[in-house]
């Protein structure tokens, strides 16, 4: 069996486009990969044009190691997020055509499953105003729908601090969150790379009473000195890793011991395979997985096979609940990306 075509579709949302990978093949298997990409979609399909031809075509889709080390490396300039994501999606789709090939879900194919029901918390579900009330609402809605865990980003417009009343304001939103869903929700808290270490410390300190389960990004990704000086003084596990592209980034990051939970993003760190090494490597530091996930049917599907077979994965990031009609309507998707549903039954609950 060998690749004889690689087809893009875009499909646009009112803050996300969603990609669309097709790998073809000459026995007339098809499989499919998904990214989400920030203002670099066109990036994305220009790489394609000339990756595809010199790299993807003509390969064995069974030889994901080999496709994937070519594409990685017989390029002279290093692989960024753009090559990173179009790595990720054919890698993906190719363990789609395996598994159809063998009529086998992909999680079984990596080790077999290690648990029965994946842990997923809410995300997205705040597009509301930025009042106590408003996340309050919001966030009954989420544990109606049985989720027993979300994230927010309850923070405005901040570059390395927040004045006093933007502070106060911020901790009321999380506050109102915890008393919306009760004491048995967790709550995790998005910082998304703003503050300095000092604020990041003072501001953890303040989301203490609320019991978060994580903060996230507390400083900006580049500086991992900067997120173990921070780490240092949070009482609260630190997350972070969804804008690390590459195994060898997070040898520092490990050696600083400067987090307690990574989330890499398996449609920008090379794919599935990628991802479960730096999760067996994770392990050695005793660090928990909880993959970022902020990607469609597919993608979701098959972190859903991730953390099937991953013995350290925490908990399974998901937006999809509280996306647009037409992008809810294409969730039948994953019931044909390599079978996931019929062996991996993914729950919202944590029981």
């Amino acid at each position: 069996m060998r690749i004889s075509d690689v087809k893009t579709y875009i499909l646009g949302t009112a803050w996300r486009n969603l990609t669309y990978v097709e790998v073809h093949t000459d026995d007339g298997l098809v499989g499919v990969g998904e990214v989400r990409m920030l203002n670099h979609t066109d990036a994305l399909i220009g790489y394609f044009a000339e990756a595809v031809p010199n790299h993807v075509l003509g390969s064995d889709p069974f030889q994901v190691e080999d496709l994937v080390a070519r594409m990685f490396r017989n390029d002279y300039a290093r692989a960024g997020e753009i090559a990173m994501s179009a790595i990720s999606t054919v890698e993906m789709a190719c363990w789609d055509i395996i598994g159809k090939a063998l009529n086998q879900p992909v999680y079984r194919l990596l080790g077999g499953q290690v648990r029965e029901r994946i842990k997923a918390y809410a995300n997205g579900w705040y597009t509301v105003e930025r009042t106590p009330e408003d996340f309050h609402a919001a966030a009954k809605k989420v544990v109606e729908r049985g989720y027993r865990a979300l994230k927010l980003d309850p923070f405005g417009a901040g570059f390395y601090e927040l004045d006093r009343p933007e502070q106060l304001r911020s901790i009321g939103l999380v506050e109102a969150v915890r008393d919306a869903v009760g004491p048995d929700v967790d709550i995790m808290v998005e910082m998304h790379g703003r503050f300095n270490p000092a604020t990041a410390v003072e501001i953890a300190r303040q989301l203490e009473p609320f019991q978060p389960a994580w903060v996230e990004e507390p400083v900006p990704p580049e500086n991992l000195a900067a997120l173990k000086k921070a780490a240092e003084h949070i009482r609260i596990p630190v997350a972070t890793g969804e804008r690390i592209h590459a195994r060898h980034e997070f040898r520092e990051l490990f050696e600083l011991q400067a987090c307690d939970i990574i989330q890499p993003d398996i449609t920008h760190f090379g794919g599935i395979l990628e991802t479960k090494k730096l999760a067996a490597w994770a392990d050695a530091y005793y660090v928990l997985v909880a993959p970022h996930n902020v990607g469609g049917p597919v993608s979701t599907a098959a972190n859903l096979h991730l953390a099937a077979c991953t013995t350290n994965f925490k908990i399974q990031e998901h937006f999809n609940d509280f996306a647009e009609d037409f992008v809810k309507a294409a969730a039948p998707a994953i019931r044909r990306w390599s079978t996931v549903t019929s062996r991996c039954r993914a729950g919202r609950a944590w029981a």
